[in-house]
């Protein structure tokens, strides 16, 4: 069987206290804890599979261990173990996005739990906790708009537009790639007040790609700020992006 596939709750074994937890918290969020100890501590969390156990098992992800399989095999059976607790780990999921650094196994961990038809809705619940000003850390932004790129939709335009706008310039670059991927022409004012208020060539260039490859037609108030905002290489003819 795969990392995510099915197999039976075992909920019989549960911490009694407050303490039980905290000692099993100890175990995972501590890389000098002896490997044995971390397993057993999965192990029973993965047991109890409830939204408290899954908090604690969603703190492996913070740090790495090497060797990196070692590091792989912890974390993919976190990843059982959280898995195992179904939508009641999904707050506690939530609550750890918003402070990790990455969010590779959190969103892997939801595409199993969360049925296809939310999953889209649910990204956009955590992009919601994310505003375009300046992060250290751009990573959780930028997985989640590349993730959003799976579940075009009229939602996940409006609420990825915005992002055109965001501090940061790779933030900025992927929501131009997940804007496209919605591919609605009524993106068009938002690309064209992007590209007249961007610096960054590598993202001006996406964008006017972007529009020549889409053949989208520029209303005639936008195309003197089109003219304007334009990298070298693309012109505005008619009302089309063009290349050359």
């Amino acid at each position: 069987m795969g990392l995510f596939d099915f197999f039976s709750k075992n909920r019989e074994e549960r911490p009694r206290s407050t303490r039980d937890y905290a000692r099993l918290e100890r175990l995972m969020a501590n890389k000098l804890s002896q490997n044995y100890d971390r397993q057993e501590a999965i192990d029973e969390l993965t047991k109890i599979a409830d939204a408290s156990s899954s908090a604690v098992l969603l703190k492996r992800f913070d740090w790495h261990l090497d060797p990196s399989i070692t590091d792989q095999e912890e974390k993919e059976a976190c990843a059982r173990g959280i898995i195992a607790a179904g939508e009641d780990a999904i707050e506690p999921i939530r609550r750890h996005c918003k402070k990790a650094e990455s969010l590779t196994w959190p969103l892997k961990i939801l595409a199993e739990i969360v049925p296809v038809e939310r999953m889209g809705e649910e990204l956009l619940s955590l992009l919601d906790q994310f505003d375009t000003e300046y992060m250290r850390n751009v990573e959780p932004k930028v997985q989640l708009l590349q993730a959003l790129e799976r579940y075009p939709s009229e939602h996940v335009r409006v609420a990825v537009e915005p992002f055109l706008g965001d501090a940061g310039e790779t933030v900025r670059f992927t929501a131009a790639h997940t804007v496209f991927a919605v591919n609605d022409a009524a993106s068009v004012p938002a690309f064209v007040a992007a590209l007249e208020a961007e610096e960054s060539l590598r993202v001006k260039n996406r964008i006017a790609q972007g529009l020549a490859d889409r053949n989208w037609s520029v209303p005639p108030e936008l195309a003197e700020s089109t003219k304007k905002g334009l990298p070298p290489g693309y012109a505005l003819r008619g009302d089309k992006v063009v290349k050359g």
